[in-house]
């Protein structure tokens, strides 16, 4: 998931410090931890810059009815400033505050608002004004905003938004979700039929990435539940989910989401037309290698059709003896041997000898 966490956490970055996506694009390579460790200590700097300065203008606005505070936001103080505001006032006196303010300038606020102060502001908002904020800011396509907010969204107002959403705006949003732990949750909210339409979404949009970010952040039992409504879908949706994955490198994160699969889910995978070709083969098993992920992936080589398993074995033991020996290891942690053996029997003489003269696979003959 590293890659897609790196991405996702570039964008908010960007968006965070006003900048293009692509000046920030080199942040990819970093650890996604990393990056969003950076992302909260920007925070810190930007939101706490002279709080003096806000916590009187604050003290004073206490004063005030709040209509009339909400009037002053309006119209002298602005999106940014009103945003800014808001994070230095008691969280319901913000919210007595925005129930007096247009949806719409409440919906731009949003975007500028502290991301540490959203909890306390939105759990004392009524549901039909955060509904009707969520859908000003769906029509505006402003989903980095909506994925600082839906984390905090309690369950009565997530019902009355999800079903107003498009099914590319749920992939786009849970892609740069702040709180990944609620996203499982989000998810069970939604039907099979809903998050089959999702899954559709994401073929017929090109947004696969997001699709497998946002299966790979949801709890095991939605996780497997996306999965096995995947493994349902036509063959040539399917397909391209697989050449996606290819042609982005996404393999670390799509295995561990095809490893849930029963038996018969992966055999459907397996018969696909991309796992015949040899261009796509050779480059997941080099991902395998680089990830070590075997236990994931060995289940899938063991159901592909006897050309594919050919090509694999091809490409496995062209490996050098570095990767052949890092395959041998993994292997041998996993306890997979029973696995990967049928593989080593397609392999040529010339390779199976360089296999056998492993020292992990000594190591395994001597145990």
């Amino acid at each position: 998931m590293d890659a897609l966490r790196g991405r996702a956490e570039t964008l908010k970055l960007a968006r965070l410090l006003d900048v293009e996506p692509q000046q920030l694009a080199f942040l990819e390579e970093l650890p996604a931890d990393d990056v969003r460790l950076f992302r909260e200590s920007a925070v810190a700097a930007l939101f706490d810059e002279d709080p003096a300065l806000l916590d009187r203008i604050a003290g004073v606005t206490k004063l005030l009815p709040a209509a009339v505070a909400a009037g002053i936001a309006q119209k002298a103080l602005g999106p940014r400033l009103a945003a800014a505001l808001a994070g230095r006032l008691e969280p319901a006196r913000a919210a007595d505050i925005i129930d007096k303010l247009p949806v719409d300038f409440t919906a731009r606020c949003c975007h500028h608002v502290d991301p540490r102060r959203i909890a306390g502001i939105m759990g004392r908002l009524d549901d039909d004004i955060v509904v009707r904020i969520a859908l000003v800011l769906a029509e505006r396509g402003d989903h980095l905003t909506m994925g600082r907010f839906v984390g905090h969204l309690r369950d009565s107002a997530l019902k009355g938004i999800l079903p107003q959403l498009a099914e590319t705006t749920l992939l786009r949003t849970g892609f740069v979700i702040d709180h990944p732990e609620r996203l499982g949750h989000i998810v069970e909210l939604l039907d099979d039929q809903r998050i089959s339409a999702v899954i559709e979404a994401a073929a017929d949009h090109g947004l696969w990435p997001e699709a497998i970010a946002v299966a790979g952040m949801a709890a095991g039992e939605q996780r497997a539940r996306i999965a096995s409504l995947t493994a349902a879908q036509p063959e040539g949706r399917l397909d391209s989910l697989i050449r996606a994955t290819a042609e982005q490198d996404l393999w670390e994160s799509l295995l561990p989401i095809v490893s849930l699969l029963s038996e018969d889910e992966l055999r459907a995978v397996a018969a696909l037309p991309a796992l015949r070709d040899p261009a796509v083969l050779g480059g997941l098993v080099h991902g395998v290698v680089g990830t070590g992920l075997w236990g994931d992936f060995l289940p899938l080589v063991g159901v592909l059709p006897p050309s594919a398993r050919r090509v694999v074995a091809g490409v496995a033991g062209a490996l050098d003896d570095a990767g052949l020996d890092a395959l041998a290891r993994g292997v041998d942690k996993e306890g997979l041997w029973d696995l990967v053996l049928p593989l080593i029997e397609l392999m040529s003489d010339a390779v199976r000898e360089r296999v056998l003269a492993l020292r992990s696979f000594q190591e395994r003959a001597a145990g």
